[in-house]
């Protein structure tokens, strides 16, 4: 599905606005060797990409779609941004189909997506994606991707193959729940609830970290590198998009991971990326 960190409105969808009106999927990376040490075939390389704005108006829908110009220098990582937008306005065109035309004049129906870099250094160049597709409802189905790719090997990081032993999930899947429910005891403090009520809200939210952050790779699965002053990580930052460790109220979570803890986890061709200075003693 689709995600959304917060609401918002992208200069280009705006001016298209005023012009009319007042867990998808990614391509897999580079081939690595199965157990058996075998190395699959390669899939045939894609047609060379060069993103662009997008801006299409319609009367039942709005689309507003930006990328950042470096982008471009990555033929790799722009298949995937397309890739992830394609996904998002299929949905999209999805729900507009089943519209039914007498209804149209009353529902405009929207996609808004920006991609920002977040990381750009000779070994890591970073893009989060954040926007909303709005189909009818209270509010826009979060989307929420983030995009780590490593240009020496001309390829993603994903979580799977930064942290290949399932056994070592449960260490970061603990350190970050800890500091979820932590952040839970802040908020729920802050609105000066009566015992009864604080008691049920931290148990059906505890319920919700617990649930969304297990230890497997695709709990956390969109992360943001963190960097020194000499470019490497010295942490990771995970992403949890709203509904997968909280209400939507409390919109996008992010956990702060030092070296410290994933350095003992990471597989060996990733190590070099992190900082000596941040490994554990």
């Amino acid at each position: 599905m689709i995600r959304l960190s917060r609401p918002f409105v992208l200069p280009l969808l705006a001016l298209a606005l005023v012009a009319c009106r007042d867990e998808a999927p990614r391509a897999p990376a580079a081939a690595t060797p199965t157990p058996q040490g075998e190395v699959p075939l390669a899939e045939p390389p894609r047609e060379p990409v060069e993103l662009a704005d997008v801006v299409e108006t319609d009367p039942r829908y709005i689309v507003g779609i930006t990328y950042p110009p470096e982008v471009n220098r990555y033929p790799g990582l722009a298949a995937e941004l397309k890739a992830y937008s394609d996904a998002a306005r299929e949905d999209l065109m999805e729900a507009v189909a089943g519209l039914e035309a007498d209804a149209t004049a009353g529902t405009l129906y929207d996609l808004a997506l920006e991609y920002k870099v977040i990381a750009d250094t000779p070994e890591i160049f970073a893009v989060a994606a954040d926007g909303s597709s709005f189909t009818g409802g209270a509010h826009g189905a979060p989307l929420i991707a983030r995009f780590v790719w490593l240009p020496q090997q001309d390829r993603l990081l994903t979580a799977d193959a930064l942290v290949r032993d399932p056994e070592a999930w449960r260490a970061i899947a603990r350190y970050v729940r800890e500091q979820l429910h932590a952040a839970l005891s802040q908020r729920v403090d802050a609105d000066d609830l009566d015992p009864a009520e604080r008691e049920r809200v931290v148990r059906s939210a505890g319920r919700m970290i617990d649930e969304g952050a297990t230890p497997e790779a695709d709990s956390f699965s969109e992360f943001e590198p963190v960097t020194g002053t000499d470019g490497r990580l010295v942490a990771l930052r995970f992403v949890f998009p709203p509904y997968q460790v909280g209400p939507y109220s409390d919109g996008v979570q992010t956990v702060e991971v030092p070296a410290a803890v994933l350095l003992p986890h990471v597989d060996e061709t990733y190590r070099p990326l992190f900082s000596e200075a941040s490994a554990p003693q």
